[in-house]
Order: C-alpha cells, then structure tokens, then sequence
C-alpha cells in the first residue's frame, strides 16, 4: 500500500497513463517502512512524528536547498541490510505502478547505498537490479535504472560507479547521471567520464540549471554530451542557452513541487514551465523525491492542470514527450508513446 503520507490526487490524474524520467530511489522511501527499520534496527528515532520532518519536507520550514539536501543525510542511515535495499526498491517500483506509471527510470546513487554499513557497491546495485526486476513483473510496469554519480564525490568512486554500470547494460542500466550540490561543485571534472559512458552506449542526463545558473545547462549539454537535463529551469536566464537545447531537442526533467520545496521557485504557482513551453523547449513532467516532496506523479499533474493552468492537452504532449525522451531503445520508445496516446484518448473520452 502506498504510504499514506503522499496525498490523494482527484480519481482522474490517478487514471491518466504516465511516463516518469526522474525519480530517485534515495528520495522514494516510505515512512512506514523507515518506522519499521528504526524499530528493527534500534535507530535513534523516537516515533513516526519525530522522524517524519528528517526526512520529508514540512510548509512550516524553510524552502532552501540546504534543507531539501538534508533529508538525504538521515535517509542515508536506512540502507541497512541486503533485504532491506531490495525492499526499498521493490516498494519504489510498487507505488509508481500504483500510481499507474507505465514505465519509470528510477535512479540511484550506488555510493549512498552502499556507505552506511560498507556495502561492496557492484552487490548493491545487483540487489537493486534484482528486486526491480521482479517488481516489474509483479507489478506490470517497465522500469530502467540510470546510475547516479554526485558532484561531490571523488573521481575515484564515479569511475567505480561507471565500470559497474557499463558492466550492466544488459540487466537494465541505461544511462548515467549528474546530481549533488551543482551550487558550489562544478561538473567540469566529469566530462572525460562521462564521454566514456556515452562512447560504450551508456544515455547521459545531467542535474543542471536548477541551483545553478544557465551556464551550467550549457556546459552540460555541449562539455558532458546531455541528452537529457535533470530540472533546468534556470535555462531562461539566458537566450542562447535556450537556443542551445532548443536545437539540440534536449528533454528537460522538470520537477515543479521539488523546484519549489527546493527554493528555486518562490510561489508555485510562478512556476517557468509554461514560459519553457513557450520557447519550444522538450519539457517533462516528473516527482524529483515523491517521499520528501510528499507527492506522487498524479499530484504533479494536478498541480500543473489546476494551479499551473496547463490545458489537458498539452499535458497530454508532455507525457508523450517523455515517452519519446526515454532511453528505450527507438522502438521500444515508439511502442510506449503510441500506447500511452491510445489509453490517454480513451480516458479523456470517457470523461466527455
């Protein structure tokens, strides 16, 4: 059962076929579950409502990025056995079917996994390949795992964490990723590693433009070869990054309650998504963290339609574009959009 922490979006959004490009395992937890680790584990949590404001965001805190960062810092401690890894995993993939997800590539960052009780990385990430495949087939939804590697690290270990990866494109790794503080770690130091993974059939995606400016958009796009962009709505900051992704047909992974929760965007409301769509930008729709942001991809598709003023249709686009951004091989991603195009009409028509 989903935790009951996330809430309920309206019966339609939950209906509605989705495509999720950005999710983050560490971020996917459920506080119920983290309950029964600190019980089983003697961690130093008092109750579900002591533990609840480490590691989900509160409107009574502050919107910053230092504090959005710090909750990864206490679900770090959870990761505490084989069994319970594979159970975070098999739980993520459960709730984005439940969510009626068709297919998610859930990222994960070997490194965090594997720290808090010395876990050799290569087992963890096979344990997570393990449990998603068979979640996948009990729940019925198609998940690709992307390997996160975090600005912050040592080059060492990211090299360590590509060799794993590249090892395992035949079990479900598509792709790489840049995450972490882009604030005070530039990305520069990854551009020969991430070139290797590109060049041995790896898809890159980079977090870029989100607590940085345009700049680091540019960079990851034309220095680290990115597909994809991990948020970027700083990208508007300047034109000719904008004309940058434009003409490449860069997918951006918008997550519009993390960006605000996060303190890059003031009022939700205010959101620059609809100006991103205005300048013919490849725009997704994701969660970011759906634990820490206490959401699920139906309730981002609320927001957007309700808040926002996104029509259905162009929501209807964006699921598509996803779908069409995935790193599925092309066919694979065809067969997606197509399927998701005929179940999206048929809801809408039912609705009429």
């Amino acid at each position: 059962m989903t935790d009951t922490s996330v809430p309920k979006a309206a019966d339609f959004y939950k209906k509605l076929p989705k495509v999720e490009l950005h999710r983050h395992l560490e971020g996917s937890l459920r506080v119920s579950t983290m309950m029964e680790i600190v019980r089983a584990h003697n961690l130093d949590v008092k109750n579900t409502g002591y533990l609840r404001p480490l590691v989900q965001i509160d409107h009574q805190e502050p919107y910053t990025f230092e504090n959005f960062l710090a909750k990864f810092g206490t679900l770090r401690l959870f990761y505490k056995s084989p069994e319970i890894i594979k159970r975070l995993t098999r739980e993520a993939v459960e709730d984005a079917a439940l969510d009626n997800i068709r297919y998610l590539e859930l990222r994960f960052t070997p490194v965090a996994l594997s720290r808090a009780e010395g876990f050799p990385m290569a087992q963890v990430v096979d344990w997570v390949i393990e449990s998603v495949r068979e979640a996948s087939a009990q729940y019925g939804i198609l998940v690709r795992l992307i390997a996160s590697i975090n600005r912050h690290e040592r080059i060492a270990q990211a090299q360590k964490v590509l060799e794993i990866a590249l090892e395992r494109k035949d079990k479900g790794i598509v792709g790489v990723d840049l995450a972490g503080n882009e604030a005070e770690f530039s990305a520069e130091p990854y551009q020969e590693l991430f070139s290797i993974a590109q060049k041995q059939g790896l898809r890159v995606t980079i977090h870029a433009g989100e607590w940085g400016g345009a700049e680091n958009v540019r960079q990851a796009i034309e220095d680290l070869g990115a597909e994809r962009i991990g948020h970027g709505i700083r990208v508007l900051e300047d034109p000719r990054v904008v004309a940058l992704a434009r003409e490449r047909g860069v997918a951006f992974e918008v997550c519009v309650t993390s960006n605000h929760q996060s303190g890059v965007v003031d009022e939700l409301s205010e959101h620059p998504i609809k100006q991103m769509l205005k300048e013919g930008l490849n725009v997704t729709i994701n969660t970011d963290d759906p634990s820490i942001s206490r959401i699920d991809l139906s309730n981002e598709y609320q927001t957007l339609t309700e808040i926002l003023g996104m029509p259905i249709g162009v929501l209807e686009e964006r699921v598509l574009a996803a779908a069409r951004a995935s790193f599925l091989p092309g066919e694979l991603s065809r067969r997606l959009a197509a399927k998701i195009s005929e179940d999206f009409r048929g809801i809408l028509a039912l609705g009429e």
